[in-house]
């Protein structure tokens, strides 16, 4: 029996636990919450770059994927689905319902190959190796009306160490039903794998195989290639077609393509090569169903398609209960079409989350403190960085689908909120990559198989180039958390006992056990301060070179900058002085500072006496930049705050308004009572400026750069902006005395509702949810699913900031 330990959430109930409270937290922290949280984080969908795939959370492991083509006619084959990919025309995709842990099902709306698949995948804890998983996979015809005729492919990849064989009876016309599969792995040990045929399949004939059976091959692939596994798997197929078509009838080949474009039924191994890639198709008229069910040697209860039948409905249900517990949409009157669509938003977050490993690619010919003098185009100098690994969500899987530094703070305001502990293992990945300067790489392209989807113009990392500290959101968000849990249960003194394996307990670790966030606040603190001194040091900007006179020294401007352009500041094109010149200064910038000052400050106060003198260099800071914002970003003859730039040998403001004249506010840097306030509300109010009946303007509609050149961050509406100023509105000012709270409720309560009725009601005309959005339509623009921050809009309908 495994040991109970403290949990203070839920009801109090009476259970005889085996330890008294102390040495229980002590021995759960002494390595069982760990081990616990690993082995329940193991396996996942966490290959988002895909329609549906699973990995371990190890570097070289098994991996696996699904894909499927049209079966009736030639040119099926050649659109073969298995990336994400914006062109394949689907007609909306992505998870339903998806709980970050153990279960998720997923629609794929696939319209040109007239097919709607359904993938349901669950995991069942157990035993010393992450547990059994499993995926249901499920297709029927959009219409009806028309012959449906699709091959449905499953593969399996093992790289590093290990071995794996079929061990069902090989055959030249197929595998039977279940097809088994066995394996080993120094990490996951001894497994079997079985596919196994549903009950009320209809297949095609075949030709020189029978199509009733699970049609198959091995081979073995290089090192580090599995992910090229589409490649592998049409290069067989077309080679096994092509030698079945020249022996064939010509007439008979055009009437039934599916029965000669299919996997060879053999073993390609060469002379010492062993196969650690098999492929598996199935051939399907109409409606099908099959499982592919993974079996840890270690597990106490096997997964059989009885229990995922059982498992499956369990989950779905207890996902529904936990959603409405959380999120209160019901109560709030949301419908039902509104709540599956929060569901939907939240789910594919989860959803894409993902597990990388590989090297980077990271121009180190400059001293990692030097700073830009001008803005020439020097030669890039990449150089390959040793392997590492990162635990992300990503912003969009088919566009975007991998870690982005300025993204991920976003993404886990939501993800904290639903699953407290899965947050804090993403941020502490990320945190690990902060190196001994204090730099950490803005966008993470870990490996050949994330450097594919990515222009070779953009894929090097400078080590003085900065990103929005957006980790620092979602840390402030769990001190939240933190300090409301623990106001809401000091009253316990007699906690409840429960088991390692409960999964409600390894989401809330860090919120039950005060040690356990004092730990983890103490890991992460010294490198979230080494990232704000290297941003103090290498993102610091001149004021007495050119003649600003000020009491301090706190002012700020993005490296990295070109004409047109600041990509570091994670909003690209919006505009700024022009030319470049390093006499700049950003106030969107120097908000962020102000607020990781702040954040550190609140940290170092958590962490006790010790850290007082921490505590008291940020005070005085966070003084000084507050005092410097204001005098040299304030610019009274625009009523708003603005960057600086050199004209004339002389610092002058310039004034683009739109999303960083409202970074002081939408930070929570202004006093309720702040006359600068007032100016910013009514710059968000005016329709002639940032207002839009679809959302707030990424740049002034009054703009003479409005809506011209790429139109990114020039006036379409971005929802992780309007996030912050909604949460700002509604937590400093909205309902926090002043001479502005009315106007701040006004434009609260319309906000919300616009940002709201855009992205729903785009939702169901196209569905997707999107990357930005049109302020002049209100229409989804540029990538989707864009399913990272855009997703903040259940955050929005719940009020939960």
């Amino acid at each position: 029996m495994r040991p109970l330990i403290p949990w203070t959430l839920g009801t109090v109930a009476v259970i005889t636990p085996l330890l008294d409270y102390v040495n229980a937290q002590a021995a759960y922290e002494g390595g069982g919450a760990g081990q616990a949280t690993n082995s329940s984080l193991l396996w996942g969908t966490y290959r988002p770059n895909l329609y549906f795939g699973t990995r371990p959370r190890l570097p070289e492991s098994l991996m696996t994927g699904l894909m499927w083509f049209d079966a009736s006619h030639y040119q099926g084959f050649q659109r073969m689905r298995h990336a994400c990919d914006q062109g394949d025309g689907i007609k909306g995709y992505g998870y339903n319902k998806h709980d970050g842990r153990h279960y998720a099902t997923q629609s794929i709306h696939d319209t040109p190959n007239n097919l709607h698949i359904t993938t349901e995948f669950i995991k069942v804890p157990g035993g010393e190796n992450g547990g059994d998983w499993g995926v249901r996979i499920k297709g029927k015809p959009i219409d009806d009306d028309y012959e449906s005729l699709n091959s449905l492919l499953f593969y399996i990849g093992l790289e590093g160490e290990g071995g794996l064989d079929i061990v069902s009876k090989l055959g030249k016309e197929g595998l039977a039903s279940p097809v088994k599969i066995e394996g080993d792995t120094p990490e996951l040990e001894d497994f079997e794998i079985h596919i196994v045929d549903g009950p009320n399949n209809n297949h095609p004939p075949g030709v020189e195989s029978d199509l009733r059976l699970t049609q198959w091959w091995g081979t073995q692939v290089s090192e580090g290639d599995t992910w090229k596994a589409k490649d592998h798997v049409m290069k067989n197929i077309l080679q096994s077609a092509t030698t079945r078509i020249t022996q064939a009838n010509q007439k008979e080949v055009l009437e039934v393509p599916f029965a000669y474009f299919t996997l060879a039924n053999e073993l390609s191994e060469g002379e010492g090569e062993i196969a650690n890639f098999y492929a598996f198709q199935k051939v399907f008229f109409g409606a099908f169903q099959f499982d592919v069910l993974f079996r840890s040697k270690s597990s106490p209860q096997k997964l059989t398609s009885d229990v995922f039948d059982k498992e499956v409905d369990r989950l779905e249900q207890t996902f529904d209960l936990r959603f409405q517990n959380t999120f209160h949409l019901n109560e709030k009157g949301f419908s039902q079409e509104q709540i599956a669509f929060a569901k939907y938003a939240m789910s594919n977050l989860l959803g894409g989350i993902g597990y990388f490993h590989g090297a980077s690619m990271v121009d180190r010919s400059h001293p990692p403190m030097q700073d830009e003098e001008n803005f020439s185009s020097e030669p890039v100098k990449p150089e390959s960085t040793t392997p590492y690994s990162l635990f992300t969500a990503t912003p969009s899987r088919p566009f975007f689908p991998r870690g982005f530094y300025w993204d991920e703070g976003f993404h886990q305001l939501l993800i904290g909120k639903w699953d407290n502990d899965l947050s804090l293992d993403i941020i502490q990945h990320w945190v690990s990559l902060i190196d001994e300067n204090g730099w950490v790489g803005r966008e993470q392209i870990l490996g050949e198989e994330a450097r594919s989807k990515v222009p070779l113009e953009f894929q090097t990392q400078f080590p003085h180039y900065a990103n929005p500290p957006t980790l620092f959101l979602s840390i402030k968000r769990y001190l939240d958390r933190l300090s409301q849990h623990q106001q809401e249960h000091s009253f316990q003194s007699n906690p409840i006992m429960t088991s390692l394996e409960d999964p409600q307990l390894l989401r809330s670790l860090h919120l039950e056990f005060p040690s356990m966030a004092h730990a983890w606040l103490t890991k992460v603190y010294p490198k979230l301060r080494s990232n704000w001194e290297w941003f103090r040091t290498t993102q610091k900007g001149y004021l007495e070179r050119f003649g600003r006179a000020t009491e301090n020294e706190e002012a700020y401007r993005w490296r990295g900058r070109t004409p047109h352009h600041t990509l570091t500041s994670g909003l690209d094109d919006y505009p700024r002085g022009e030319p470049p010149n390093v006499g700049e200064l950003h106030v969107d910038l120097m908000s962020w500072m102000v607020f990781s000052t702040r954040l550190l400050k609140d940290i170092s106060s958590h962490l006790g006496e010790e850290y007082d003198k921490d505590v008291a260099e940020y005070t005085t800071i966070e003084k000084n930049m507050l005092q410097n914002l204001e005098l040299l970003h304030w610019s009274e003859e625009n009523q708003a705050f603005c960057d600086q730039t050199i004209e004339e040998d002389k610092p002058v403001h310039v004034c683009h308004k739109g999303y960083i004249s409202i970074f002081p506010m939408i930070l929570g840097l202004l006093e309720p009572e702040s006359p600068k306030l007032k100016a910013i509300l009514n710059l968000v109010e005016d329709e002639d400026e940032l207002w839009s009946p679809h959302g707030l303007r990424s740049l002034s509609l009054s703009d003479p750069y409005y809506n011209t050149g790429e139109k990114y961050w020039r006036g379409p509406i971005w929802i992780n902006i309007n996030y912050l100023a909604l949460q700002s509105l509604y937590n400093n000012y909205k309902n926090v005395p002043g001479p502005y709270q009315a106007q701040a409720e006004r434009i609260y309560s319309q906000l919300r509702q616009n940002i709201i009725n855009t992205i729903f009601n785009d939702y169901q005309e196209t569905g997707y949810v999107w990357e930005q959005y049109s302020s002049d339509t209100g229409k989804g623009v540029r990538s989707h699913p864009f399913t990272g921050w855009t997703s903040l809009v259940l955050l929005i309908m719940a009020e939960e900031y």
